[in-house]
Parts: structure tokens; C-alpha cells; sequence
């Protein structure tokens, strides 16, 4: 167990590997501030052994894939009011709010959802400039929606 002085807490620290991909990764939810509660909370939790840490990488493709079939089944206003709790956390995740593309940041639904607006530039995977009842189209599973 660790002290972050900057919040006041203690950090319970959990070492492990990703059971996806093997790679070693650190968990602190356990003391309610770890990077994956950045993510949205979508994943169904089928039984405990589904229950363990994932890294980042394989996290951002599992929520990916349960946000694709979200994006087929909801209205664009029921999307942004999903993604509106996570609109406060500022800094973007790799593989879950954007993806880079020969050099650029191409962002994906999820960012655009959690804006809550449309921008106006024309993004490839803006799910707004539908009717509000619409369902969002998907055009790849990475980026969700076209």
C-alpha cells in the first residue's frame, strides 16, 4: 500500500499481467483512482473470472467492441447522456478516444459523445447531424461509427 499525498488517500497497488496479452500492468481501483475508470463502464460482468485486470490496449478493444453494439441499439441522445459522466476527464485515451492515422489523431464516437456537441469540421466519426431518435451507423468496429 502507497500514500498519494497529492489526493490524501492510500493507493492499494495491485501488480499483475493482462490474462488478453500477458503484459504486466498495475492496479490501484481498488482504492477508487486507477487509469481505468477513464474508461466508460459498459463491459457485462458475466461471472468473477471474467473479473480481472486488463491493460490499456486490451481494455480500449473490449469496450470498443460492447460500444459498437451499444452504438446500434441507442439514439444519439441516449448515447450523450451514457457518455456525459465521463465528459469531465480531460485527458484522451489511446485506442478509446482516438486512434492515430499516418500521423494525425483521428477521434472516435466515444470522444465526440462525451463532447456532447458537433463541431462542424466534418469528422469521420462524428455520430451527430442525425435526427435525435436515429441510431448511430457503424463504419469500422475500431472508431464505431461513420
Amino acid at each position: 500500500m502507497r500514500y498519494n499525498g497529492a489526493i490524501n488517500q492510500k493507493l492499494v497497488v495491485t501488480m499483475s499481467n493482462c490474462p488478453e496479452c500477458g503484459d504486466a500492468l498495475t492496479c490501484t481501483a481498488e482504492s477508487g483512482n486507477c487509469w481505468c475508470m477513464q474508461f466508460p463502464n459498459v463491459l457485462p460482468v458475466n461471472d468473477k473470472a471474467n473479473l480481472a485486470c486488463l491493460c490499456q490496449t486490451c481494455l480500449a478493444k473490449k469496450v470498443n467492441a460492447q460500444l459498437s453494439e451499444i452504438y446500434q441499439t441507442y439514439t444519439t441522445n441516449e448515447l450523450i447522456r451514457l457518455a456525459k459522466p465521463y465528459a469531465a476527464i480531460t485527458q484522451l485515451v489511446d485506442g478509446l478516444d482516438y486512434t492515430m492515422e499516418n500521423g494525425f489523431m483521428v477521434f472516435s464516437a466515444w470522444y465526440h459523445l462525451k463532447r456532447g456537441t458537433c463541431c462542424g469540421n466534418g469528422c469521420r466519426h462524428c455520430p451527430f447531424g442525425k435526427s435525435p431518435d436515429s441510431l448511430v451507423d457503424q463504419e469500422d468496429p475500431f472508431n464505431n461509427v461513420g
